[in-house]
């Protein structure tokens, strides 16, 4: 069969992911800081793009249809939504206008902020007062600055020796600057392991108790088990004189460190507002700092009188021009796209609003896709990292789109009001007699919830709460 070459003509369909699509899903799924980042940046980089507060003054006869001058099919999906009268009854803007001029200056911020303190900052602080001479301070310094998050020491004296050859400490000036550090506060830093730490926590009480440093000191896997009895026979002490000493052990900071590395709390900013108004459930978007924008005027009185310009300047402000009306069109259809999925959520989960977490339904991502006519995957990008606050407090959009756990009377139940109810029957248990995961499951049950012994360990680590062993308290 010999080879040739032919031409031939194929009418087919297929999905081009143009520049602006792109765009579109990509403002789609950005939280409510990127979006206004990019909104930031697109207003620096395009000159025919203004924010509603920047408007010239230019006479209404002036300004061209710009929709009409710049066809383009993939906008009218963009121009079923009046957009003008839903920003006609909402306020986008949280700028307003002085009425008087300051007579003074307004006093500097930083007189009412503080620093956050570090752990290396405050230890440092206390050993230029306590460090006895110029040689102890080097070392204890570099001590210091080789502890962890936790406030543990895990060098040894060979690190010390190799970075501090300048010094070359001997091996009793590394534990004489050592012992000193961990006399600093807070009691317990600097220590290589957690027995040493626990003692020397259990060193500065008053007065001393020398059971509870024996057990940190030596039987450190019996006290993990709390076991009393076989801690009661290898120290030759009754049972309670044990129960003491483990209460004050209890009350010990494992992790020193710990309080000066903690994450700072982020205040989060909701994207939808849910209020529950007579028996209706009010939605209202969150816009208050995302500029509102517009074009500008100037350039579309340029662009009317096109035949005046160049065709690099005109070509210019036409591209320009498009970049911009998309940008305002997806920002709409993005605003458009969450309050329609907020309204479906509102509709399915109407008893979590009015009763809380337990009236919580299962969900999934199709349930809202269909209900509002859209794909699953935008449905995704709309949910991605954004905030919702209702009656029952502020949730993440995810929070929503739970599985489901089976119902003896043949109905389902949703996962995090599942992990709701067990987070209850574990805070309400007898400290002393802790309920083992089998025993969860039989009180569950009595709510008619179907659910295996192993899921319930897996919500329980979910939840990092520990087993039952772990959580029992003798004391």
């Amino acid at each position: 069969m010999a080879l040739e070459i032919k031409q031939q003509l194929k009418l087919a369909q297929q999905l081009i992911m143009t520049p602006q699509l792109q765009q579109a899903l990509k403002l789609l799924q950005m939280s409510r800081l990127e979006l206004l980042q990019t909104i930031r940046q697109e207003i620096l980089e395009n000159p025919v793009l203004m924010e509603e507060a920047e408007t010239t003054e230019i006479p209404e006869d002036e300004v061209p249809d710009l929709e009409k001058e710049i066809p383009d099919a993939q906008m009218e999906m963009f121009m079923d939504f009046n957009w003008e009268v839903y920003l006609d009854g909402h306020s986008l803007s949280s700028s307003y206008h002085d009425n008087y001029e300051m007579s003074e200056s307004p006093p500097n911020y930083e007189n009412f902020i503080q620093a956050r303190s570090s752990l290396y900052r405050d230890l440092l602080w206390q050993w230029r007062l306590n460090s006895p001479d110029e040689r102890s301070f080097e070392i204890g310094k570099y001590i210091i600055g080789n502890l962890n998050d936790n406030g543990y020491f895990n060098a040894s004296f060979e690190d010390i020796s190799k970075d501090l050859t300048w010094i070359s400490p001997t091996p009793e000036e590394f534990e004489a600057a050592l012992s000193l550090v961990q006399q600093l506060d807070p009691p317990g830093i600097a220590a290589r392991t957690l027995s040493e730490c626990l003692l020397l926590q259990l060193r500065t009480r008053s007065p001393r108790n020398l059971v509870a440093e024996k057990i940190v000191e030596t039987h450190l896997d019996l006290l993990k088990r709390r076991d009393i009895p076989a801690l009661s026979k290898k120290l030759s002490v009754s049972q309670d004189v044990i129960s003491e000493a483990l209460h004050l052990i209890s009350e010990l900071d494992p992790k020193p460190g710990r309080s000066y590395t903690q994450d700072p709390i982020y205040h989060v900013v909701p994207d939808v507002y849910v209020y529950k108004v007579d028996d209706d459930f009010l939605i209202v978007l969150n816009s208050e700092d995302i500029p509102t924008l517009r074009i500008n005027p100037l350039y579309r009185s340029l662009l009317r009188k096109k035949d005046e310009l160049a065709k690099d300047a005109r070509e210019f402000i036409e591209k320009k021009m498009r970049s911009a009306i998309w940008l305002i069109k997806t920002v709409q259809q993005r605003h458009k796209t969450i309050y329609r999925v907020t309204e479906s959520i509102v509709r399915f989960q109407r008893d979590f609003l009015d009763n809380g977490i337990q009236h919580l339904k299962p969900m999934i991502l199709k349930d809202v896709a269909d209900d509002i006519g859209m794909h699953e995957s935008t449905v995704s990008r709309v949910t991605q990292g954004k905030y919702i606050s209702t009656p029952q407090g502020l949730y993440e959009f995810k929070f929503f789109f739970t599985s489901s756990v089976r119902s003896t009377r043949g109905g389902s139940v949703s996962a995090e009001s599942v992990k709701h109810m067990i987070r209850q029957i574990i805070l309400n248990e007898d400290p002393k007699k802790p309920l083992s995961d089998e025993q969860i499951v039989s009180l569950l049950g009595r709510y008619h919830i179907k659910i295996a012994r192993r899921t319930v360990a897996k919500y329980r680590e979910a939840m990092r709460i520990l087993p039952s062993k772990d959580r029992k308290k003798n004391f």
